[in-house]
């Protein structure tokens, strides 16, 4: 299942608690997330429906290596030669397989990474990004470094829309929130980090939850606003 988010950016059901977001870029498509294993049928999938080829997808921009976000990525990378980005403070964990212990900060956070299922083919990454970066290709898809959730987590902010694309930063299943501290790497740093989300925005995209658009933006503005100031 897809819909349009924003003029140039496809929300893309990966599974029922899953999403992952093509951008139509000056070459392509840049693909913002993967998915769990199985996501590669499902993107390539509304490729087709797009009208457009596997090799359109010219690159993915990973906000962060944790398994619902990666574990497809190697697939996705042999069917269609994409290019894959990370933060660099993320990047041995993708190239690793998994999470390591002192990826959580809870134990039950450290508990579940020793499952095989949420591991995943180590991957090499083609190239890293960083803070304030835009992405080449991309038509003007701004990096936002948001660590926390995890130390290379990005959030990516497309200009010409004002959407952003909120990784695990925020979620929205049900209410807006900021997920379980035990599953984050450092849960002190998120607010720091969502103090960083720009104010003037036109759509809202989470990983794992119901996008905002036009009017439906006040409420995530709102989130922001009553969160905890840092101490």
């Amino acid at each position: 299942m897809h819909s349009q988010l924003a003029p140039g950016i496809t929300r893309i059901a990966t599974s029922k608690r899953d999403n992952a977001f093509l951008v139509e870029g000056d070459d392509g498509f840049t693909l913002v997330d993967v998915g769990w294993s199985k996501a590669p049928g499902a993107l390539l999938h509304t490729v087709a429906d797009l009208g457009r080829r596997p090799s359109d997808i010219r690159r993915v921009i990973l906000t962060h290596a944790h398994p619902d976000h990666v574990q497809g990525a190697a697939e996705l990378r042999r069917h269609t030669g994409a290019h894959i980005l990370i933060h660099d403070a993320d990047r041995a964990w993708l190239e690793a397989g998994r999470v390591p212990a002192q990826g959580r900060s809870g134990a039950i956070g450290r508990l579940i990474d020793h499952l095989p299922k949420l591991h995943w083919a180590p991957t090499t990454a083609d190239g890293i990004v960083s803070d304030g970066d835009m992405v080449e290709g991309s038509d003007g898809l701004r990096v936002i470094h948001t660590p926390g959730h995890s130390p290379g987590h990005i959030v990516l902010l497309h200009e010409p829309s004002r959407t952003i694309l909120m990784g695990d930063a925020a979620f929205n299943r049900g209410k807006l929130a900021i997920g379980p501290a035990a599953l984050a790497a450092d849960p002190d740093l998120r607010l720091g980090s969502l103090a960083r989300i720009p104010q003037d925005l036109q759509a809202v995209g989470f990983a794992h939850g119901v996008p905002l658009a036009g009017s439906e933006v006040h409420t995530f503005q709102q989130f922001l606003q009553q969160l905890p100031r840092e101490s």
